[in-house]
């Protein structure tokens, strides 16, 4: 097992309650269908090779879960309602309360301080990134855990800066809309697309930031 996901468990395990607490082949299976799940994807993966790599009979698999898609959302759901959305909020309010006085000194915040995220917690994240859009379930735990908690915040930052006439008077959603999508954009080329390549992330941060500012309007000289 992995030094990241031995901790990303042992986290899981630490926020649970008592009565969740999971036996020696849960955790086992747990950690064989992340890292399964985080290869291969849902579809791609199957009991028996989680299983095997687990190193238990199939059919422990059935009495613990009854379905791959149960054991799928007993790994994210949880996650959301108790590691994720905690973990995010906790580490993200340092940057959502903290005064900026500028919105690029804001991105800048926020970039740094989710691309470390993504990068302890790759695995459990590449899970999320393949299976929200597929599964209503997910989609409900994201909006209900984590969604609603930060839009709130950034919505009112964003309005904040556009009182302050340093962003230009469009809807907030749209301005976060923008953004959302030249940071995510980023993450997935650097953990998932591109991974292998040589990157200069501060400097990429600092593109991803001229372009939300700026677009492709060429400065004037």
């Amino acid at each position: 097992m992995s030094e990241e996901m031995e901790q990303w468990i042992q986290e899981m395990l630490r926020v649970s309650d008592a009565d969740d607490r999971m036996t020696d082949k849960q955790i086992k299976i747990i950690n064989a269908a992340v890292e399964t799940f985080s290869a291969k994807g849902f579809a791609g993966s199957s009991t028996s090779e989680i299983a095997q790599k687990a190193g238990v009979a199939e059919g422990t698999i059935f009495r613990h879960y009854k379905t791959k898609k149960d054991l799928l959302i007993s790994i994210v759901a949880p996650t959301m309602a108790k590691l994720i959305a905690p973990f995010v909020l906790k580490d993200f309010n340092k940057v959502l309360h903290s005064n900026y006085p500028n919105y690029e000194d804001f991105l800048r915040a926020v970039i740094r301080n989710r691309l470390e995220f993504v990068r302890n917690n790759l695995p459990i994240i590449k899970i999320m990134l393949h299976e929200i859009p597929f599964h209503a379930e997910l989609q409900t735990q994201f909006k209900e855990h984590v969604g609603k908690k930060v839009f709130q915040r950034v919505k009112e930052i964003v309005e904040h800066f556009q009182k302050e006439e340093q962003i230009v008077s469009v809807p907030s959603t749209t301005v976060i809309r923008h953004a959302i999508s030249v940071i995510i954009g980023f993450f997935l080329a650097r953990f998932l697309l591109l991974p292998e390549l040589d990157w200069n992330e501060e400097q990429e941060i600092n593109y991803s930031i001229d372009f939300i500012m700026h677009g492709l309007a060429p400065r004037n000289k």
